[in-house]
C-alpha cells in the first residue's frame, strides 16, 4: 500500500487509465492525414509527452513540412481522441488501489494530457471523484519529463515532493518523477499493468 508515502500521484494514461489503442488509433489517423510517417519504436518512446510537442518532434526527425501550422494538427488529433474516448477507455486494475486510499491519503492525476481531456476521460473511467486534483500539460511551464507536473500536482495536495509516491509507466514521467524528488513506481515491472500502445 506504500503506507510511507503521505500523498499519491497517478500518471493517467497508461497507468491510471488503460487508453494505449484510443491514442495509438488516433495518432495513426492523424499522422496519416498529415503524411508524417508512422514508426512505433519512436511513438513510444514519446508517450506522456503532449500531442504538440510531440508533432514537433516527429516533424524534425523525419524532416517534414505540413500545410497546417503544429497547433492545427493538435486539435485534430484531439478531436479524434475526443470522439473515440468513449469506446476506447477504461481503468487499470489502479482503480482498487485509489478507492482503498480515498479519503485516507490525498491523491492527485498529473498527465502530459490536456486538463479538459482528463478529466473527462477519468469521468468515464469512474475515476474522477477518488482524485483531489488533475494537473495536466496546459497548466505547467514545461512538460514531463520536467518536474513541473509533478511539483504542481505535490502543491496542490499541500504536501511536500519527497512524502509523494508517483505511479508511472513512461519513462519520462519516471524521469520527471525522479527530477521532482520524488519516489516512482514502474507500473509494468512491479505492477504488471502494460501500455498497449504502438507495439508493432
Amino acid at each position: 500500500m506504500y503506507t510511507e508515502f503521505d500523498a499519491i500521484i497517478f500518471d493517467m494514461d497508461g497507468t491510471l487509465v488503460d487508453s494505449g489503442q484510443l491514442h495509438e488509433i488516433a495518432w495513426r489517423e492523424t499522422l496519416t492525414q498529415f503524411q508524417i510517417p508512422i514508426a512505433p519504436p519512436l511513438m513510444r518512446s514519446l508517450a506522456g509527452v503532449p500531442t504538440i510537442e510531440t508533432l514537433a518532434i516527429l516533424k524534425s526527425h523525419f524532416k517534414v513540412e505540413t500545410v497546417l501550422s503544429n497547433e492545427q494538427i493538435n486539435d485534430y488529433k484531439e478531436a479524434r481522441v475526443k470522439a473515440l474516448m468513449a469506446d476506447f477507455v477504461k481503468p487499470t486494475s489502479l482503480i482498487e488501489f485509489a478507492k482503498k486510499n480515498y479519503g485516507i491519503r490525498p491523491m492527485a492525476v498529473g498527465t502530459g494530457a490536456y486538463t479538459a481531456e482528463a478529466v473527462e476521460i477519468l469521468t468515464l473511467c469512474g475515476l474522477i471523484d477518488l482524485v483531489d486534483h488533475v494537473v495536466g500539460a496546459d497548466q505547467v511551464g514545461a512538460p514531463k519529463p520536467a518536474p513541473d507536473t509533478f511539483l504542481r500536482c505535490a502543491e496542490l495536495m499541500g504536501v511536500s515532493p519527497e512524502s509523494c509516491v508517483v505511479f508511472e509507466d513512461a519513462k519520462t514521467g519516471m524521469q520527471a518523477a525522479e527530477a521532482a524528488g520524488m519516489a516512482v513506481v514502474d507500473v509494468l515491472v512491479e505492477l504488471g499493468i502494460e501500455n498497449d500502445y504502438f507495439r508493432t
